[in-house]
């Protein structure tokens, strides 16, 4: 899917997405898999492998914080509009993620702490089904 808002309010902004469903089978390999070779389109392999990892991995939380907390499909957008990539992850689970201090012997509890370091920012909101949770990454030349 592509879009482009150059046509809304007169505004001059394009931007490129990409979205995918990702049903709690499909396992959150398939959703690194995926966004992986949207970024190669990018061409960020080369320009900016960081950034690359970075997205990578938090696509990895998202996606497993769905699965494991909401225990739904989890929908995963990613929009570019030239300065950052919007990495989106939609489930139903109404209940908002928040950054917590884990136990030194707890396994998980560290994913959006995770998510803090990587991305340049991130923020989540309610929706009518659910919420959406929104990280964002410039890629550094």
């Amino acid at each position: 899917m592509s879009v482009d808002e150059s046509s809304l309010s007169g505004s001059s902004l394009r931007a490129v997405g990409w979205a995918r469903s990702l049903p709690v089978s499909s396992g959150v390999k398939a959703a690194r898999d995926w966004t992986r070779g949207h970024l190669e389109s990018l061409d960020w392999a080369r320009s900016a492998p960081d950034t690359v990892d970075a997205v990578l991995l938090t696509v990895s939380e998202l996606v497993t914080n769905a699965h494991v907390h909401a225990r739904a499909t989890a929908q995963l957008v990613l929009t570019w509009d030239s300065e950052c990539l919007h990495v989106t992850v939609h489930d139903a689970s109404p209940e908002l993620p928040e950054q917590r201090k884990p136990s030194t012997g707890a396994t998980g509890g560290r994913g959006m702490l995770l998510v803090d370091a990587l991305a340049d920012s991130w923020g989540a909101r309610p929706c009518p089904r659910g919420k959406e949770v929104t990280a964002c990454f410039r890629p550094v030349s």
